[in-house]
């Protein structure tokens, strides 16, 4: 694998220079004054990108798994029932975790390529009539088959049936990159991670609870130590962790936070669609199709693209890190073999992305599959033409 080419994973993702310095500083005393200039700047922009007004932000020593289980334990209690569909490897993780904690988890078998099934949550939660479900899961962006999902028509499952039900949304590879809505589709807690839309190395679980969230950790019954956000919230009226922060990516959560308010949160969701979009017309050339059963359930961050049957399509991944020294994502889970993924979230450029589709083009014309060279590059540069990326402000 080469350092000087550019990752097409879904995460981490590609590293501004701005972040990679932002992260290289130097040792402080993490119980001083100082460290609160960086902790609380960054909770408040998180808290902007999640477009809430009250969320509490906490940010753990973690990864977005870690997210999931301080969702968990921190409002629920053993044998409490959680409602959930599976319709693809995160859902099925998350889920997983569920039930390693005691929870009984209902569970919607949902195609792996469709959302979430609104209308299918809607009638369980109305006939819910005891309101055993304490919280509903949703995945806002399934990473393995490049899917997203209405998180607000699950809100609106949740209000017409009048179900009291916390409602947890896994964004960990939305957030920060496509548009996350905290306070107007009613979330109660919010999960991601350092490594997709926020630029940055993996290491920190970035999470928004709702004040109904809050108040659920006062009954919860699951244990909880290094996840407990009481202790968090103690820590941060004192500018401390209850334990030893991450400094450096702390520091570059805060810059990422500041670029990416600075860019404007309706452009960094437009520049991903548009990179997506040239994405998306280069499938189409090459005469494959997407995971994604539908355009409206078409991520704006990853692209999980089908292979022809009797085709192995994780030699793709192989082929183009063996050959060509650059990162694709291979299928996972019922799609592994079946689909090779293409991320395009974080910082990217059309021109970066045209890199990655020339790249493909090869390894699949390498390994035998009938794609013209040059079809899915000409079939994105035409999109990208036709529709160019906004001029930037020049610096003042």
């Amino acid at each position: 694998m080469s350092f000087q080419n550019p990752v097409f994973i879904p995460g981490p993702t590609n590293i501004p220079e701005r972040l990679r310095k932002a992260c290289d500083m130097p040792t402080i005393d993490h119980r001083s004054p100082l460290f609160g200039q960086i902790l609380h700047p960054a909770r408040a922009g998180v808290r902007k990108i999640l477009k809430s007004e009250t969320a509490e932000v906490f940010i753990f020593p973690s990864t977005g798994t870690g997210g999931w289980e301080t969702a968990l334990s921190n409002t629920l209690s053993a044998g409490d029932k959680v409602l959930a569909a599976r319709n693809g490897m995160f859902s099925h993780r998350w889920i997983d975790m569920c039930q390693r904690h005691g929870l009984t988890v209902e569970i919607v078998e949902t195609p792996w390529g469709q959302g979430l099934p609104a209308d299918r949550y809607a009638e369980i939660l109305a006939a819910d009539h005891a309101h055993e479900i304490k919280a509903v899961l949703a995945t806002h962006n399934e990473t393995a088959t490049g899917v997203k999902s209405d998180i607000a028509a699950v809100r609106a499952a949740l209000d017409a049936a009048n179900h009291p039900a916390l409602l947890f949304v896994d964004g960990v590879s939305s957030i920060a990159s496509m548009e996350f809505r905290f306070d107007d589709w009613g979330v109660d807690v919010a999960v991601t991670g350092s490594q997709k839309g926020f630029m940055l190395p993996p290491g920190l679980a970035i999470v928004g609870f709702s004040q109904k969230a809050m108040q659920a950790t006062a009954t919860a019954g699951l244990p909880r130590t290094f996840f407990d956000v009481r202790d968090m919230e103690k820590g941060y009226a004192n500018n401390a962790y209850p334990y030893t922060p991450a400094v450096g990516l702390l520091n570059g959560l805060n810059e990422a936070c500041t670029m990416l308010l600075d860019e404007g949160l309706e452009a960094v969701f437009a520049r991903h669609h548009r990179i997506a979009e040239g994405v998306r017309t280069a499938v189409r050339a090459w005469g494959l199709e997407l995971c994604a059963a539908s355009p409206d359930l078409y991520s704006d961050t990853v692209s999980a693209i089908c292979t022809p049957e009797g085709f192995n399509a994780t030699d793709i991944v192989s082929h183009a890190a063996n050959t060509y020294g650059v990162a694709f994502g291979t299928g996972l889970g019922e799609v592994a073999g079946k689909v090779f993924r293409i991320g395009h979230l974080g910082s990217l450029t059309d021109v970066m992305a045209l890199s990655g589709i020339a790249c493909a083009e090869m390894c699949m014309a390498d390994l035998g599959l009938d794609i013209p060279q040059g079809s899915g590059v000409g079939a994105a540069q035409d999109y990208y033409r036709a529709n160019p990326a906004p001029a930037k402000k020049a610096a003042a």
